[in-house]
């Protein structure tokens, strides 16, 4: 995360004694910390002993039946065509998956009474319809639209919605974390002024809303696929205070400066996140090229070190036909791919685009699911054909 924060009651120093207000009994010190006790982290105080539990057993929360033998090829499909009501939670659709990344879409039609802990993956959760608040042991934050919502595993928390009329979310799950890229910082952390953003773009937790609750309350929690209910007697939101580094916070993709180029720029210039296993960037709206000659489209490319993934969320996708909200294209590594017939000759003389993307880059093949057969847009892997 970009910058220390701190919210609530903290004590002047940590790992010292911490007394509620009757003088005798402690709140009780956690150190959520990554890479073991190298990296990140944050000191989070609560009211009950974090670890006490009452029950434990093992859940089925959703299907991800892989597609045996899916053919190596240009893949388009539909997420709209996949939908389940559900909650957060239950209504996700895993469309593609690896060791270390997994993709998904939900349609969220309900709220939910659970909370829910990834402990094994990074969550980053782009809000294409809707608004609302996350909340979790950190605090309330409140999103939007086309929000990222970057939320780190082990994280405790609920997402509620103003309305479930049109909820739409973007999931990619990450074993690393998601990071601001190094070079987008200076050697004291802050965001430098080539930056595409600015730490006051990013929104932390605004507020702390403890939680002394006694009673029976269930949390999810994945680890490596496989999905267990907690029961635990008390709240799971009884933080009084925390400070640090690790914490969840929201970033919206309109908030993104995209740069230009006197000639067309690659995709790392969109570059927003990095994990130890992929890269996700943003396509924003933005003036093409200023050569006199520039050719705007982008240039065929292959690039045999990663997997292409493309969400498409709104706007004008001017490199290939048939592209609507809710489409993703996945383009495996090694295979070239660019502007389907014609639009590279369509895109000459254009000074601007509108457009809004998510890109995923994945440094190992990506796997596909029986939802991506399901889905699937017939011949788009023939569309470069020149009659």
């Amino acid at each position: 995360m970009p910058y220390y924060v701190k919210l609530g009651k903290v004590p002047p120093k940590r790992h010292i004694t911490f007394y509620k207000d009757d003088g005798v009994s402690l709140y009780r010190e956690e150190l959520f910390s990554t890479k073991g006790f190298s990296s990140i982290y944050s000191n989070k105080y609560h009211i009950h002993l974090p670890t006490e539990v009452e029950k434990i057993d093992e859940i089925k929360v959703f299907n991800d039946e892989m597609w045996d033998n899916a053919p190596i090829m240009y893949y388009h499909f539909m997420t709209d065509k996949k939908q389940t009501a559900g909650n957060f939670l239950s209504a996700r659709q895993l469309f593609m998956k690896n060791a270390n990344c997994r993709i998904s879409t939900a349609h969220v039609t309900e709220d939910c009474d659970f909370f829910y802990k990834n402990s094994h993956m990074s969550e980053l959760v782009f809000v294409h319809h809707g608004n609302g608040k996350l909340l979790s042991e950190y605090g309330v934050l409140e999103f939007k639209q086309w929000d990222y919502l970057i939320i780190p595993k082990g994280t405790i928390y609920q997402m509620k919605f103003d309305s479930y009329d049109k909820v739409k979310l973007f999931i990619v799950e990450s074993t690393t974390p998601f990071d601001i890229p190094r070079h987008f910082r200076n050697e004291y952390g802050q965001l430098t002024e080539e930056a595409p953003y600015y730490e006051r773009d990013f929104r932390p937790p605004s507020h702390l809303d403890p939680k002394d609750e006694a009673g029976e309350f269930r949390i999810v929690m994945n680890l490596a696929g496989r999905h267990f209910e907690y029961k635990v007697p008390h709240h799971p939101f009884d933080v009084v205070g925390w400070d640090g580094f690790l914490y969840p916070y929201a970033f919206n993709i309109a908030d993104y400066a995209p740069k230009v180029g006197k000639l067309h720029l690659p995709p790392p210039v969109h570059l927003t996140f990095t994990t130890g296993n992929f890269v996700v960037c943003s396509f924003c709206p933005r003036l093409f090229d200023f050569h006199p000659e520039a050719v705007p489209a982008p240039y065929f490319h292959s690039n045999v070190d990663s997997d292409e993934v493309l969400y498409y969320v709104d706007g004008d996708f001017m490199s290939r036909s048939g592209i609507v909200e809710g489409s993703v294209t996945l383009h495996p590594m090694g295979i070239p791919h660019g502007p389907q017939p014609g639009r590279t000759e369509a895109s000459i003389g254009k000074k601007e685009t509108y457009e809004y993307a998510v890109m995923v880059d994945t440094f190992t093949p990506l796997y596909v699911t029986t939802n991506v057969k399901e889905t699937l847009v017939a011949g788009y892997e023939n569309s470069w054909i020149t009659k």
